[in-house]
C-alpha cells in the first residue's frame, strides 16, 4: 500500500525524489516516454513537499521549470499547490486557473 507524500519524513521524501530521479534517467534512456512522464509528475509532486509555502507570494510571478517563456502569477496557495495563472512573453494571461506544484516555481519575477 502506497503512503501518502504529505506523511512521508524529510528524509523519506529526499530519498524518495532520489529513486524517482534514477528511474527517470532510465526511463529516458530507454526512450519510454509515458513513463518518462509519470515519474517527472511523481518527482515534482514528492519535491513539493520539501518546499517551504511561506516562501512563495500571492500576486507575484515565478518563472516555471521546464517552460520556458512562461510565468506563474499565483492566486492562493493550498498546501503544496499554487493556484493561478501562466502568463506569456507578451504579459498576457491564460484564462484558465491551474494548479501547480510548488517544486516547478522558480525564482520571483519583477
Amino acid at each position: 500500500m502506497e503512503r501518502r507524500y504529505s506523511t512521508y519524513t524529510v528524509e523519506e521524501l529526499r530519498a524518495e525524489v532520489a529513486v524517482l530521479k534514477e528511474k527517470l534517467q532510465k526511463a529516458e534512456q530507454w526512450g519510454n516516454v509515458s513513463e518518462y512522464e509519470i515519474l517527472q509528475r511523481k518527482m515534482q509532486m514528492a519535491a513539493a513537499y520539501l518546499v517551504n509555502p511561506a516562501d512563495f507570494e500571492k500576486g507575484e510571478r515565478y518563472e516555471l521549470a521546464g517552460d520556458p517563456g512562461q510565468t506563474f502569477e499565483i492566486t492562493y496557495i493550498n498546501g503544496v499547490f499554487a493556484w493561478g495563472h501562466r502568463v506569456n512573453l507578451l504579459g498576457q494571461k491564460f484564462e484558465a486557473e491551474e494548479a501547480v506544484p510548488l517544486s516547478i516555481l522558480g525564482d520571483k519575477q519583477s
